[in-house]
């Protein structure tokens, strides 16, 4: 089989701002049937890219032809990349790749990383994809556009990440729970009352950690219990899911959630295997052509975007994660024409990947390399994120179509809401000028993601899911309302530029579950007083 096609480093370019439409034609969406019956392939889509390489350049798909290059409709920092049309671009010519652009980003200056090598791994390859640093803390490219900026050339001579000793903790179940996602799910050891005389301190202290302790493991009861049953309870699942999942139940829960995985037990190992053998016969369709197949714009600013993901998070700066990454973004982006790639997509993809990962895994997924996975598990993380990416994209699809209206209707209402729960903040942002588009559109773009942490989105997510389908539109709406509440009182003493800086780097870098069930809470009560009040948002 022909090698994959890989980063063409050529300009972005240029895209006008964000301009708002009222109305769009109803554009196609194409969405997975799960009555497809795909024919067995033995095409392996672990071989694109499993592994990297830094010493040898790797080949540059080519277009074919093309007058008329797809129009896009950028949104303050995110490009929106039309369905592909492989005949549709010029000839390349064989001019010398240039270093991409950063785009639409203001880049901020960061303390130095601090840097150490590890000398027992020197002379291995650490499976890192060796592409510029972006002082790894923070999201560059997530801070609000002010106007067309070049990468800052400083970032060039910044290094990857230091090596550090491969993790090999997997678990020993892990091939059989590619099968069966009910084997890896263990029933937890309650606690002895004679544990409590290990636990230090006064005897207040004491029974307080004995009855967190009981009341976490009685949850986790209560989950197995649900999860095991022949038809699983979907009604009880979310119930439960509200309130967050652990950490090891929660694969198989999200699946369950999703709708991927039927609730019927006996179905289930066939479902997982035709749905896996699907995705594996549309990569192979996706990259039959090699350079000739793919489409060059939409594959261009994949590339671009990829190595961007999380930074500074090890797990997304290994080869082997940014392959399946590419994989999942491009086919996802070709059987959906309505849409195409849009950027912010590759960070929804994230949550699926790693919270499937840790069903394979003892360790820390975020520290984890995935190269050093059997084939065949690494292929049924990269199937089931992609299948799970598509439906959860599946209920918010108008958030990606041409001019994006779902997005803008949701900042519209956004700023409805906050205007009649929190009056002082909303009079203070419109006398400064300050525009909801400005900073909430990438709230609804990108689910918060860029504004907190994975863990905590994960969390969110437990929470997103138990509520329903239409969660990630509706019930997103009340949690940025809250979220943007939470920070009123600082908000009303800053002006325009200090308001807009707060907001691109919000103080959440510390936030845990309790910050983030507060903000759920809230959120929970906004929705439950407003959402059946529709005609109150058309008042003003």
């Amino acid at each position: 089989m022909a090698a994959p096609p890989t980063r063409p480093h050529i300009a972005l370019r240029p895209s006008s701002f964000f301009k708002s439409i009222d109305s769009v034609d109803d554009d196609a969406w194409d969405s997975a049937s799960d009555s497809e019956e795909p024919a067995q392939s033995t095409f392996s889509f672990s071989s694109w890219g499993r592994t990297s390489s830094t010493t040898s350049p790797k080949p540059v798909p080519k277009p074919v032809t093309s007058d008329n290059p797809s129009s896009n409709s950028l949104a303050f920092s995110y490009t929106h990349l039309n369905a592909p049309n492989p005949t549709s671009y010029p000839p390349r010519t064989t001019d010398t790749p240039q270093p991409p652009k950063n785009g639409w980003t203001i880049v901020r200056t960061l303390p130095e990383r601090r840097s150490s090598n590890d000398t027992g791994s020197s002379n291995q390859d650490d499976g890192f994809d060796h592409v510029p640093d972006v002082d790894g803390v923070v999201d560059l490219e997530g801070d609000m556009i002010l106007g067309d900026l070049e990468l800052d050339p400083a970032a060039d001579s910044l290094q990857s990440l230091p090596d550090k000793p491969k993790s090999t903790s997997m678990r020993s179940d892990a091939e059989a729970i590619v099968n069966d996602p009910l084997c890896g799910i263990r029933r937890p050891t309650p606690i002895s009352r004679n544990s409590k005389d290990s636990i230090s301190g006064n005897n207040e202290k004491s029974d307080k950690l004995m009855r967190e302790r009981s009341i976490k493991t009685n949850r986790k009861h209560k989950f197995v219990d649900c999860l095991s049953k022949q038809d699983v309870n979907i009604a009880e699942l979310r119930k439960l899911a509200w309130a967050g999942i652990p950490n090891e139940l929660r694969p198989m829960a999200w699946q369950l959630l999703l709708g991927y995985l039927p609730l019927a037990s006996p179905l289930r190992a066939a479902t997982l295997a035709r749905k896996r053998n699907e995705y594996t016969s549309l990569v192979e369709v996706a990259f039959a052509r090699d350079r000739e197949g793919i489409d060059q714009q939409i594959w261009h600013q994949i590339e671009i975007d990829v190595p961007r993901t999380r930074p500074g998070v090890r797990l997304w700066m290994y080869g082997a994660t940014q392959r399946c990454l590419e994989r999942i973004l491009y086919v996802w982006a070709i059987r959906h024409p309505a849409s195409g790639y849009v950027q912010g997509i590759n960070d929804l993809v994230t949550p699926f990947f790693q919270v499937f990962l840790s069903a394979y895994i003892d360790s820390d997924p975020e520290e984890f390399n995935p190269a050093l996975l059997p084939k065949s598990v690494s292929d049924a993380i990269e199937a089931d994120s992609f299948w799970c990416l598509s439906r959860l994209l599946d209920g918010i699809q108008d958030n990606y179509i041409f001019a994006q209206p779902g997005i803008q209707r949701s900042v519209r209402r956004m700023a409805d809401l906050v205007a009649r729960i929190d009056a002082p903040l909303s009079a203070h942002l419109e006398s400064q000028n300050v525009e909801f588009m400005q900073f909430a559109f990438r709230w609804m773009n990108c689910l918060l993601m860029r504004e907190m942490s994975v863990q905590n989105t994960i969390r969110m997510w437990d929470t997103y899911l138990a509520e329903g389908p239409d969660a990630f539109s509706q019930f997103h709406l009340y949690v940025c309302s809250a979220f943007l509440v939470k920070w009123s009182e600082k908000l009303r003493t800053m002006d325009f530029q200090g308001i807009i800086m707060f907001l691109q780097s919000l103080p959440t870098q510390n936030w845990g579950d309790h910050e983030v069930e507060m903000l759920l809470s809230e959120a929970f009560v906004l929705n439950s007083i407003w959402h059946n009040a529709q005609s109150h948002f058309n008042g003003k």
